[in-house]
């Protein structure tokens, strides 16, 4: 029993908890829900609710005054936003998914999602924004249940197909620029996030780092980490104490080892050794 409830925890089969809470850590029923909403007290994410307002907030690409917006300019607006937020948490540890939902609905319109490195990273930066404010108003924190983006991203958003628009109850992630991704994250660096394909700018995951830390090393160095020395290497560009026919050797099957002798033919072999030796002068 006990493993049944654990394999469909935060599914749609669970009947206790809420599986969108779980996903993507907002309900639209909000404390109206009734499913329970487990509030993590310790995650390595945070979510800053409702935190980004977009400039045509009311209607799409329409400012509040009714006139249409140029593209360019809102873009240019979410740059500004995310390159502020980004270097703000960026003081508490390594950020390594930053993400800002481009939904309409009210539970999910301007969240931003910042996940950590390390929990102790995310719990002091929560810390920090308590009783802060961005742009007049104040900041909405918590911890998020959301560790893994690839179960809250809308997929058919990614593929430039969901009839659900704004109002998708999964997470539509604005896209940055490639020049202030460079400028964030370097020139070597690529989205993570949900399936290594955040639209929002973000870090590679860790094990790509240590893959690609291994792969240098293994170019550059030994296991230790030490470059080859030139003294390692004679002038024929062999390192020391190989062998010249080494490679040859290798191609070679080897030889089977001598038979070993009996027990009579070593007595016989000393009896002769003795002789000789009697017969020295």
């Amino acid at each position: 029993m006990a493993e049944h409830l654990a394999s469909i925890f935060g599914t749609e089969k669970d009947r206790v908890n809420c599986p969108f809470y779980f996903k993507i850590g907002a309900c639209r029923h909000g404390d109206r829900c009734s499913r329970l909403h487990n509030r993590p007290t310790i995650s390595p994410t945070i979510l800053l609710s409702n935190m980004y307002q977009r400039p045509d907030m009311i209607t799409p690409g329409v400012d509040p005054q009714g006139q249409p917006i140029d593209p360019r300019k809102i873009q240019e607006h979410f740059e500004d936003f995310y390159e502020d937020i980004y270097e703000e948490l960026s003081k508490f540890g390594e950020i390594e998914s930053l993400n800002v939902c481009d939904n309409l609905a009210d539970h999910m319109i301007g969240n931003v999602y910042a996940q950590f490195r390390e929990e102790d990273q995310a719990a002091a930066a929560l810390q920090a924004l308590q009783g802060r404010f961005y742009s007049g108003r104040p900041i909405i924190a918590d911890f998020s249940p959301v560790t893994d983006f690839r179960e809250a991203t809308c997929r058919q958003y990614e593929e430039n197909n969901c009839n659900r628009g704004g109002y998708c109850n999964f997470m539509h992630v604005k896209v940055i620029g490639r020049d202030l991704r460079r400028k964030l994250f370097g020139s070597y660096r690529k989205y993570r996030g949900h399936r290594s394909r955040s639209r929002s700018g973000s870090p590679r995951p860790r094990r790509d780092r240590d893959r690609d830390r291994h792969r240098d090393r293994d170019d550059n160095g030994d296991r230790n980490g030490r470059r080859p020395d030139r003294t390692d290497r004679d002038v024929g560009g062999r390192r020391k104490h190989e062998s010249p026919k080494r490679s040859h050797s290798r191609s070679r099957s080897r030889s089977p080892p001598p038979a070993r002798e009996g027990s009579e033919e070593r007595r016989a072999r000393i009896e002769q050794w003795n002789r000789e030796r009697e017969e020295k002068p």
